[in-house]
């Protein structure tokens, strides 16, 4: 579903030129759950933002649902990240002057597409993640582990083909950090969402189908669970 095959990305610094990604490779298949780990500077969010569209690489490519985004212009670009990706942020993104659903409903209503059908499925979201209680609160109002299921809410409205979510327990505490979790696998086993989630968090890995280790921009290694999945 996520093909990357020998992505190279690199910075220049005044005379100086710094290689990032050095031919990374990996796919990621519809349904699975799967972590970017590596120490600070391996390439972790320049990865991210490569397969975000947010910034062009030199060689590679990059092939999401079939389609390669290498050359697609700034306007198709756009309406792949607002329909084919869906994006979960450590700072949580939330707007203050929104309420929960409203929240959620965000992406559908920039599509120009929040109608009943999108008003059921924000409700529906709102059941599957524990957060029923709260649609009318606003993000002030609501828990650190509470916004962050809204961000889940809310990446899901859209149906994307692939979740993106970059350090999305980093400000969380422990027991929060599991209840972002558990709405990542609950939205891969009763929706089939496909996540890729960029952490340094090893107790949230672990729950994961797979784990890519980088280090000096290339993949070291990769951990696949042998065990029974946690739900």
């Amino acid at each position: 579903m996520l093909y990357v095959k020998n992505l190279h990305k690199s910075y220049t610094v005044g005379s100086s030129k710094y290689d990032v990604l050095k031919g990374i490779s990996f796919s990621v298949a519809k349904g699975e759950f799967v972590a970017v780990m590596g120490p600070s500077g391996s390439g972790k969010s320049t990865l991210l933002n490569c397969i975000s569209c947010y910034i062009p690489f030199e060689a590679g490519t990059i092939t999401l649902g079939g389609r390669e985004l290498q050359g697609l212009s700034e306007t198709e670009l756009a309406k792949v990240r607002n329909e084919c990706l869906g994006f979960v942020f450590q700072d949580f993104m939330l707007l203050d002057g929104l309420n929960v659903r409203e929240n959620i409903l965000l992406p559908r209503i920039i599509k120009g597409d929040a109608g009943k059908e999108a008003e059921t499925m924000a409700d529906e979201l709102c059941d599957l993640f524990g957060i029923s209680q709260i649609a009318q609160k606003y993000p002030a109002e609501i828990s650190g582990g509470e916004r962050q299921r809204t961000a889940v809410a809310r990446a899901l409205i859209n149906e994307p083909l692939l979740i993106l979510a970059d350090e999305p327990t980093g400000n969380l505490d422990s027991k929060s950090s599991r209840a972002v979790i558990d709405a990542f696998l609950r939205a891969r086993d009763s929706l089939s969402a496909t996540i890729f989630m960029v952490t340094h968090d090893s107790f949230s890995a672990s729950f994961c189908d797979r784990v890519i280790l980088l280090r000096d921009g290339q993949v070291y290694r990769e951990l696949h669970r042998l065990d029974d999945r946690r739900a």
